[in-house]
């Protein structure tokens, strides 16, 4: 059997491993799953016609405002998931797991390939639930077609692979399970700052900047203009970069982290 082949056999075995775990332990899935659900109902029920009398021309409009909201809250919850893939990483690190796996005759980087690739599945099966709400409350999309459907899905994919990654990093830095929730609490806030619930030229002055120049504004903004219409611009291509950015970080920082010998 090639290299190659022993690879893809343990990595499939380490992520069948993950997601057992997240099947027996739901409790962590679902704090981050009803997070986002939870958000999106409090601002379309709660906040709706404030905020959409704050962003529209003609007066209060919910079901323009949920069309707005939609886009941010998915990818809201894409940054919520890899939170939970920090604390396991830091669980197994801290339980001795990983230690028995160096003795084993199975590739190194499948533990993380693992981890990996179940916290995306996770990430769009959230999305997809998360979704599902979105439509039940009134969010349409009749003018995207297919072919920009397929880009809105490859974007979120490009988005939680590399927010999975920066989550495996902060895992393995992190001494426990806490101080890895702690770690991992940016990809939570930073969607709260961004464009996801306002636009940004409503912010003040001296904020717009720190919801302009991050990850999750350039995502949120391509993908309204994927999904609604509206004017893409820059943004397509500072969020792939953005993607592809913190996909090469976490990537290097975490094999350098989990290639060192444990003390």
């Amino acid at each position: 059997m090639s290299s190659l082949s022993l690879a893809v056999r343990d990595a499939s075995t380490m992520l069948r491993r993950n997601l057992l775990h997240a099947r027996r332990y739901p409790s962590m899935t679902l704090n981050l799953l009803l997070t986002p659900i939870v958000l999106l109902l409090l601002f379309v029920y709660v906040f709706g016609d404030v905020m959409s009398a704050g962003i529209g021309h003609g007066g209060a409009d919910r079901s323009a405002y949920i069309a707005y909201l939609v886009p941010g809250i998915l990818l809201m919850t894409i940054g919520a998931t890899p939170a939970g893939t920090a604390v396991s990483v830091s669980t197994d690190m801290a339980e001795g797991i990983i230690a028995r796996f160096r003795t084993m005759a199975i590739h190194r980087g499948s533990v993380l390939i693992g981890h990996v690739v179940g916290s995306v599945l996770q990430s769009i099966l959230s999305v997809v639930l998360v979704g599902a709400v979105a439509v039940a409350v009134g969010f349409r999309s009749t003018d995207a077609t297919v072919l920009e459907w397929l880009a809105a899905f490859g974007l979120l994919v490009l988005f939680a692979v590399a927010l999975t990654w920066i989550a495996v990093g902060m895992g393995l830095v992190s001494p426990n399970a806490e101080a890895a929730s702690n770690n991992a609490l940016p990809l939570i806030i930073l969607p709260l700052i961004s464009s996801a619930f306002v636009p940004v030229d409503a912010m003040p002055g001296w904020f717009q900047p720190i919801a302009e120049y991050q990850p999750f504004t350039p995502a949120i903004e391509t993908l309204r203009g994927l999904l609604l219409g509206s004017e893409i611009g820059d943004n397509g291509w500072i969020a792939i970069v953005w993607c592809l950015g913190l996909t090469v970080l976490g990537y290097f920082w975490s094999a350098s982290l989990f290639k060192r010998d444990p003390k």
